[in-house]
């Protein structure tokens, strides 16, 4: 069953107890959680729940993959699926898949266990091929740590290349900003 209303909420009011200033920017996900439909669906218009994983390494870098769909460098993520027990495990099912590091191979930021990193509210462009109109991608960005050297083994069909950048040269500033206060 994926992500319940009440855990999305409960999750994006923690993450606000830390960043009171942005319940403004984070509406839209407030208006979707009011809504009827199933938020985490990917045909949930105009607005649905997604979930990233900042993965960081031992030298302080962020990986960012090439997601070809939107030739965009950003970090692993994507729509959760009916299986998804939470948006952390959503986060890290779509690391595994887009990234090819399982689970077991990152922990958890110390403060971040049951937090997002960041909640980021972007729009996205209609797209006829999957008949999907204009929406807002409403993307739970969980932090977690590279336990060891591992190989980044892309998903080929989704994946167009990846690397790894400093803290500073983070794609999202927002993720930038929040990267910036970590210890």
């Amino acid at each position: 069953m994926p992500p319940s209303v009440s855990h999305i909420r409960s999750v994006a009011e923690a993450y606000l107890a830390r960043h009171p200033g942005e319940r403004d920017s984070l509406s839209v996900l407030f208006a979707a959680l009011a809504a009827a439909g199933d938020p985490t669906n990917r045909k949930t218009f105009p607005a649905h729940v997604t979930c990233s994983a900042i993965v960081i390494d031992g030298d302080r870098r962020v990986l960012h993959i090439v997601h070809k769909a939107s030739g965009k460098l950003l970090a692993p993520g994507g729509h959760n699926e009916a299986d998804d027990r939470d948006l952390r495990a959503a986060a890290l099912r779509e690391l595994h898949e887009e990234a090819g590091i399982p689970p077991s191979a990152v922990v958890p930021l110390s403060g971040f266990e049951e937090v997002p990193l960041d909640i980021d509210v972007h729009a996205i462009e209609a797209n006829p091929s999957k008949d999907e109109p204009a929406h807002h991608h409403m993307d739970f960005r969980w932090g977690f740590l590279l336990g060891a050297e591992h190989v980044v083994t892309l998903q080929e069909e989704e994946i167009g290349g990846y690397e790894w950048r400093s803290f500073a040269s983070a794609a999202s500033p927002t993720v930038r900003s929040k990267l910036a206060l970590l210890p």
